[in-house]
């Protein structure tokens, strides 16, 4: 065999031993600093949690994510372990961190979409029914719907037999 036939696969292999070598030097460098963590580091998980080291086991971390509230984290969960200034900069807005406590909170409920008068109560004819085709509680409790409802609804769904 001549090394014109050889040189392809002597480069596939040295390519595929150089890309195998940093990706061990970077799960190394990850499972180091998973060992560096103590507790009352501050940490940011894979899904982008933040939170504080409570305790460190073997293969498990407990975090304290708020004031009180405390939940156990497999260790390879850690994405990083953040140095105390970074910490208290993204998670208590010190400095010019990413929070901002002075935004407005987007509630996650529909009372935002209610106007207000002056005095701060919602004004009622604002807000319109929406139809979403349940039973309401008189239908579920056995009361028929009155004759001219029943002939208005056939009406609608297009019942020719209706009278």
């Amino acid at each position: 065999m001549s090394i014109v036939t050889l040189l392809p696969f002597i480069v596939l292999i040295g390519a595929m031993f150089l890309m195998t070598r940093s990706a061990k030097k970077k799960q190394q460098q990850a499972v180091q600093m998973r060992n560096q963590m103590q507790p009352g580091t501050g940490v940011r998980t894979i899904g982008g949690m933040y939170a504080t080291v409570k305790e460190v086991g073997d293969d498990t971390v407990l975090l304290e994510v708020a004031p009180g509230v405390h939940a156990v984290y497999a260790k390879n969960a850690i994405g990083a372990v953040l140095d105390d200034e970074e910490y208290n900069r993204i998670v208590h807005g010190d400095g010019d961190g990413d929070l901002k406590t002075d935004t407005p909170v987007v509630p996650d409920d529909a009372s935002s979409l209610t106007t207000t008068d002056d005095a701060g109560t919602a004004v009622a004819g604002d807000v319109a029914k929406i139809d979403l085709g349940k039973k309401d509680a008189a239908d579920e409790a056995g009361t028929a719907p009155k004759a001219e409802d029943a002939k208005a609804d056939d009406k609608r769904d297009g019942d020719t037999d209706a009278k």
